[in-house]
């Protein structure tokens, strides 16, 4: 995927954004446009037919392509995982296998949260004789109604696995029936699996790998606030452009144009210091994850640097985004100019998983020099903790 061709694409969704998200139209059309790219492929290692980008080249796309569409950039979270997962398996013919998929623009969603009672999964792997087949309903699954394949956890008799299976398979049903106020393209519904087959090569039992998991959860909330980083620079950018069109300040019609205004201009200056430092941060973050696979203690360095620029973020761009309506009277609310639309975009990633739980746990390591395990009080012990996989309500 050379860059040119990206930045062709992001410039040829760009100005349909606010009318895909005001009807509600998904975004087949252009995943499928970004699989042809090579996309899917950005981490798979050149030899193995990919486009061998670093973590930080990655984040600075996704940045990019959530600043082009934010929905799209979220679609790929869990897709992103799964690579991520795959550069550190010691498996070498396994990870052949998927990177083959992958640089045929194969794209893997994301399955894990459950709505029920206990905090027990539900999903299950059926056994019968070498034949294995998962069934159950998982809920907050972004982009698996795009996949080619989806990537859920499930029990194993008493064993938390985690298994690939195909989403083209007709146990597999995915529905739009995500009801936020933001993000709302990014199928972010209902999957459920009817005795769906799964491969025993892609049946996966969590492991002991300290370093894996907490790599896992630095990042799951880093590709959140990536998204978050390019919704803030899209919003500068809107802004810039809605105040250069107007002809008047608030209750002062004719005297200077709005962008000569010392008021405006001090709430855009604000906004464009929040999107450099949602960016710079980001990408810093990914700088330190991508030398972080197999140390332990630089993958818990990195999860809490991680934790840390959440805790910054998030605050810094929701607040900006409320105060950029002052550079506007009524219009600045309305539907056609959709400037709401960052804020509730903002806010709803801000939701998943939300960040007072990376602040207890900065916390509880500062205090007591230990990390919380994902998972909800008096639960039955897992095999491994949890990190918590941003997608419960």
């Amino acid at each position: 995927m050379s860059a040119d061709d990206f930045d062709s694409f992001l410039s040829s969704i760009r100005g349909g954004a606010v009318s895909r998200e005001a009807d509600r139209r998904l975004l087949f059309d252009e995943v499928a446009e970004l699989k042809h790219l090579g996309f899917a492929a950005a981490r798979v290692p050149v030899a193995s037919g990919g486009g061998g980008l670093t973590l930080e080249q990655l984040f600075a796309r996704l940045i990019a392509l959530s600043a082009a569409d934010s929905s799209l950039g979220h679609v790929w979270r869990g897709h992103i995982l799964f690579a991520e997962a795959l550069l550190a398996s010691p498996d070498a013919a396994y990870r052949e296998h998927w990177f083959a998929r992958l640089s045929a623009g194969d794209l893997v969603g994301n399955a894990q949260s459950e709505r029920h009672a206990t905090a027990h999964l539900e999903t299950v792997v059926d056994r019968d004789g070498e034949l294995l087949a998962v069934t159950g309903t998982k809920y907050y699954t972004t982009g698996s109604i795009y996949a080619d394949w989806i990537h859920l956890s499930a029990l194993d008799g008493t064993d938390r696995v985690a298994v690939t299976v195909s989403a083209h398979d007709p146990g597999t049903r995915s529905v739009d029936d995500w009801d936020g106020f933001g993000q709302p393209l990014t199928g972010s519904g209902t999957t459920t699996f009817d005795r769906v087959p799964v491969d025993p090569r892609d049946l996966v039992v969590h492991s002991g790998d300290a370093a894996g998991w907490h790599r896992t959860g630095a990042l799951q909330q880093l590709i959140l606030l990536g998204v978050v980083a390019g919704i803030t620079q899209r919003a500068l950018e809107d802004t810039v452009d809605y105040v250069r069109a107007r002809r008047r300040t608030v209750g002062h019609a004719g005297e200077h144009l709005p962008r000569e205004d010392p008021l405006v201009q001090s709430i855009v200056g604000q906004l464009s210091s929040v999107v450099h430092t949602a960016r710079a941060l980001v990408l810093a973050s990914a700088r330190t994850l991508d030398g972080s696979a197999t140390d332990p203690d630089a993958a818990r360095s990195a999860l809490l640097e991680v934790f840390r620029v959440q805790q910054v973020v998030l605050p810094l761009v929701l607040d900006a985004l409320s105060r950029l309506f002052e550079v506007g009277g009524a219009s600045a609310v309305g539907r056609s100019t959709a400037l709401d639309r960052h804020w509730r975009n903002v806010r709803t990633i801000a939701s998943h998983n939300p960040a007072v739980q990376r602040s207890a746990a900065l916390g509880q390591f500062e205090l007591n020099g230990t990390l919380p395990e994902w998972q909800a009080p008096g639960a039955r012990p897992e095999t491994e903790p949890v990190p918590a996989d941003g997608e419960q309500a």
